[in-house]
């Protein structure tokens, strides 16, 4: 692997090592009637069930449990990050592990849900703007004021190591798989998986999706350069609201295949889907996959990618703030479903 990466496939290795003995081995479940909408074999690796339920906790044990060794002087007396909601619940459940003191930097727009999951795990919450240059800014303020180390949800190498061992259990699980389809936000789990899937078998394709309220990553492989979104996006899909940085950037421009954009319509009614159909309670970040496989232009990917896996990310969901179910209709490309 290109030693211009932040990480390599060693380091997945390393922390699949890490971390097995603590996460859940996910599964991997499909459906007939969602492979006849899609017109190909989908398969689900669900994260929904991980540890704090999303992938975030792989990253965050991978980063934590490298922290421990590597501080002179012991433990970290705390460590710090920004989240909207996910990596904050899966590091203060690993700091946690460690008897370590954890502080969120969180949104003030993020789901209620995962506000009291981070502190129901323990963390002291702190509330910032939701644009990145306000969760950066109040993170570096904390990180001042507890002389903690700030474990970044995506552009940190431990992290996106983490995030790799999805692909190292995908290509077990799902031998004959020719594509991943990964949501991206900061890129964390879609630079991982790009790392490990062209290590092993570079022939699979490895997509991203992400909305088109959102799509600094497609805008980045379009001009060739990191292009960060403009202002923070508005879109259902709270977890990928963050744009792609320095670290994920690079893997992303060289091993990601191509990038699918969604709209809120679609991400809408792709997570109302699975609900119904799969009776999985997924959050509308995870389902931006699904949309993402079930789209116009997926169908002008190649018939010869026929088995494609797609990453369920979470299922932390805000249920008493569902109030788009109503407004969920089938956008225009979708054949109707039957049984």
């Amino acid at each position: 692997m290109c030693a211009q990466y932040c990480i390599s496939f060693a380091d997945v290795e390393k922390a699949h090592v890490n971390i097995q003995d603590y996460i859940h081995l996910t599964p991997v479940l499909t459906s007939s009637i969602l492979n006849q909408v899609a017109g190909r074999s989908l398969f689900f690796k669900c994260e929904l069930f991980q540890k704090t339920g999303s992938f975030k906790v792989r990253g965050a044990l991978n980063a934590i449990r490298g922290a421990i060794p590597a501080t002179l002087e012991g433990k970290p007396k705390a460590v710090v990050t920004h989240s909207s909601g996910n990596h904050g619940q899966a590091l203060t459940y690993a700091a946690k592990l460690e008897g370590i003191p954890a502080y969120i930097v969180v949104p003030q727009t993020a789901p209620n849900c995962k506000k009291q999951a981070i502190q129901a795990y323990g963390a002291s919450i702190i509330y910032s703007e939701p644009s990145d240059e306000s969760r950066e800014k109040v993170t570096r303020r904390i990180m001042e004021e507890t002389d903690g180390i700030m474990v970044h949800p995506n552009q940190e190498p431990a992290v996106i190591a983490g995030q790799g061992t999805i692909a190292l259990e995908v290509l077990n699980q799902v031998p004959l798989v020719d594509a991943l389809v990964v949501p991206v936000g900061g890129g964390g789990m879609i630079a991982g998986i790009a790392v490990t899937v062209k290590a092993l078998k570079p022939s699979v394709k490895v997509y991203a999706a992400e909305p088109l309220n959102a799509d600094d990553c497609y805008q980045s492989k379009l001009n060739g350069k990191l292009t960060p979104n403009p202002y923070p996006p508005e879109t259902i899909a709270d977890g990928v609201k963050t744009s792609i940085g320095p670290n994920t950037w690079p893997i992303i421009r060289d091993l990601v295949d191509d990038v699918f954009t969604v709209t809120e319509d679609e991400i809408k009614y792709a997570t109302q889907l699975v609900w119904e159909r799969m009776k999985l309670l997924i959050e509308p970040t995870a389902g931006v996959g699904v949309a993402a496989v079930l789209s116009e232009k997926f169908q002008r990917v190649s018939p010869e990618v026929k088995n494609v896996c797609v990453v369920l990310s979470g299922g932390n969901i805000d249920l008493t703030s569902v109030t788009w179910v109503k407004q969920a209709e089938r956008p225009a490309p979708y054949q109707p479903v039957s049984m």
